[in-house]
């Protein structure tokens, strides 16, 4: 009889603490979907959605908003049918062929009915476009076509916010790493889009912040690296690096690079760093010129916060944000790096994948 007893106290305190423990895993566990998706742990995915309290997760994971789902196995690659219903449009500056194609693709987004939104560089007066500042550019676009090169493409990364806004790159560059498209399948790749047929690479991007003596100078987002470099006539410098505040290395070079796999083909490729498939989960210190030979690029997990500390000042110093923003660094300055919760939503060509462009823009086999 005591046993009887003892089982049913039991069954009665599990049922307790079912009805306190159900609801808060109720609420926890889209939080723990998103981070998992935000890291792209599929193992991780597939056990949430099978062990989750709410009957629709199995087959759905969030999106970046609660109000809105992805399929599981679509999620690397795709991303929601949205309606698109405002573009806005980046140009290349002082390139006359890019300016009058985007002239053309306002006239054409009119004829469809899509409202189109020019950033405050646009020339509007010769335009179908609207011109914005940049808040109300990137609160208003749904699909960002961006005409020019990778420069280009990187500026516009910077505007993006914390929307999870679709890119699509026209190359009117000489790289093309990220500006994919040819102009002439601007048009064709513009209307599957608008169809809801298309595929997304969401490239993790880096939060940098300056700190000197306890204060934050500065902050922003990078697409491809953030960098410390010495001046022309600078002498070596020496850089302490710290790993979620494990010391890696003190590193004497010319300067460092920190890059994401989008950017291991810019600068880090040029110093002798490896290149990252785009859609690892990883980041790359590379030391520029390092005074040790044995001083080798580290390839560490992008969830990590990096922590660069200028040690040894011998000259002037420029930290560098995708090589386009830069600021003065001095001896003991500090910069802390970590993954951003952003990604940018780069649209791919479905007819080329991404070893097809390294073959073409490294000159591989010729």
């Amino acid at each position: 009889w005591s046993m009887v007893n003892g089982q049913w106290s039991m069954i009665l305190a599990l049922g307790f603490l079912s009805q306190i423990l159900w609801p808060k895993m109720d609420r926890l566990q889209p939080c723990a979907l998103e981070r998992a998706a935000r890291n792209r742990d599929e193992r991780r995915i597939r056990f949430l959605a099978a062990h989750t309290p709410r009957p629709t997760f199995p087959d759905i994971l969030p999106s970046k908003r609660f109000d809105q789902f992805v399929p599981i196995t679509q999620y690397s690659s795709h991303m929601l049918n949205r309606e698109i219903n405002c573009v806005g449009i980046v140009v290349k500056p002082n390139h006359d062929e890019a300016w009058k194609t985007a002239c053309e693709l306002s006239e054409w987004f009119s004829k469809k009915g899509v409202k189109t939104v020019g950033d405050p560089r646009l020339e509007a007066e010769i335009c179908l476009a609207d011109e914005v500042d940049t808040h109300e550019f990137i609160e208003e676009a749904d699909l960002i076509v961006v005409l020019g090169g990778d420069g280009t493409m990187i500026s516009a990364a910077r505007i993006t916010g914390n929307r999870d806004v679709l890119v699509l790159g026209i190359n009117y560059g000489s790289l093309g790493y990220l500006t994919e498209f040819r102009i002439e399948e601007m048009f064709d790749a513009i209307k599957l889009i608008l169809e809801g047929n298309y595929g997304v690479d969401r490239r993790v991007m880096l939060d940098a912040e300056h700190w000197r003596d306890g204060e934050m100078l500065s902050k922003g987002r990078v697409l491809n690296d953030v960098v410390i470099n010495k001046a022309a006539l600078a002498r070596i410098i020496e850089i302490d690096v710290m790993l979620n505040e494990h010391q890696v290395n003190s590193f004497r070079a010319d300067g460092l690079i920190v890059s994401t796999p989008t950017g291991s083909t810019a600068y880090n490729l040029s110093a002798g760093g490896p290149i990252v498939y785009p859609s690892m989960n990883a980041v790359v210190i590379t030391p520029i010129c390092p005074f040790t030979l044995t001083n080798r690029p580290i390839v560490v997990p992008d969830d990590a916060e990096i922590t660069m500390k200028l040690a040894k000042n011998s000259g002037e110093v420029v930290l560098t944000l995708d090589g386009q923003i830069g600021h003065d660094m001095f001896t003991d300055d500090i910069v802390k790096i970590r993954k951003s919760e952003s990604t940018f939503n780069l649209i791919r060509p479905t007819n080329r994948n991404y070893f097809d462009v390294l073959r073409n823009k490294l000159k591989w086999g010729r």
